[in-house]
C-alpha cells in the first residue's frame, strides 16, 4: 500500500486547524490564555494522537472561576 505524501501533509494541515479551534474555545473557558492554548494545541496535533491527548486533558481540565457565581 503506498501512503500518498501529499494527502498525508493535507490531512495533517486540516486537523491542526481543527484541533487549533477546538483548543481555543475550550481554552476560553479553562485557561486564562486562550491564543496560547489554541497555538499549543497546534503545536501537538503536528502528531495526531498529541492533538488529541492536549484536547482531551484541556476537556477534563476545570473551568476557571470567572466570578459570575459570586455576582460579581
Amino acid at each position: 500500500m503506498n501512503i500518498n505524501i501529499a494527502l498525508l501533509g493535507q490531512f495533517i494541515v486540516v486537523f491542526a486547524i481543527f484541533i487549533g479551534i477546538v483548543s481555543y474555545f475550550l481554552g476560553r473557558r479553562k485557561t486564562e490564555t486562550p491564543v496560547l492554548a489554541a497555538f499549543l494545541g497546534v503545536i501537538f496535533s503536528i502528531v495526531p494522537i498529541f492533538g488529541l491527548a492536549y484536547v482531551l486533558i484541556l476537556m477534563f481540565k476545570r473551568d476557571i472561576d470567572s466570578g459570575r457565581e459570586a455576582g460579581v
